[in-house]
This record gives structure tokens, C-alpha cells and sequence, in this order.
């Protein structure tokens, strides 16, 4: 079961970084380029998840959530940047 559930998880972050590539060189609007690099931070943590169980450590839990917590901000932070620069 775990197995399977791993094997789901590794195949959809690599669908959803796949998709995002996509959008991140076709966007034509850096909002679309944002939404983007917070899919890449998306697919990290569900990566990160996938090692856990696959591992059954929980090191890498510690981890995804660092990494929400850094991708939080910086998406936060990108977004103001991006409201406040004008033309796009």
C-alpha cells in the first residue's frame, strides 16, 4: 500500500513540475510565472512527503515544512514585488 501511494505521489509532482515548466516559459504574465514557482515549491514538499513514507523518517517532514513556511514568504514577498512594479 505504501508503495503504491509513494509511486502516486513521485508520478503527480512530476506532472505538476512538468505543467509548471510549461506555464513558467509560456506565462505571459509574471503573476502566471509566480503561481508557477509556488507549484515547484508544491511538488518539493510533496516530494519531500513521498521520502518520508518511502524512508519512514520523519526528517523529511521536518523539512516540508520548513519549506512551506520559506515558500509562504517568498510567495507572499514575490507577489507584493509584482503588485507594486506596473506594466508586466
Amino acid at each position: 500500500m505504501t508503495e503504491v501511494t509513494v509511486f502516486v505521489l513521485v508520478a503527480g509532482a512530476l506532472a505538476a513540475t512538468a505543467l509548471a515548466m510549461f506555464r513558467m516559459v509560456q506565462g505571459p504574465r509574471h503573476a502566471d510565472r509566480i503561481v508557477a514557482l509556488d507549484i515547484f515549491l508544491a511538488a518539493a514538499i510533496a516530494l519531500c512527503i513521498g521520502a518520508s513514507l518511502a524512508t519512514a523518517r520523519t526528517v523529511f517532514l521536518d523539512v516540508a515544512i520548513g519549506l512551506a513556511l520559506v515558500g509562504f514568504v517568498a510567495t507572499v514577498g514575490w507577489a507584493r514585488l509584482v503588485d507594486k512594479g506596473g506594466r508586466s
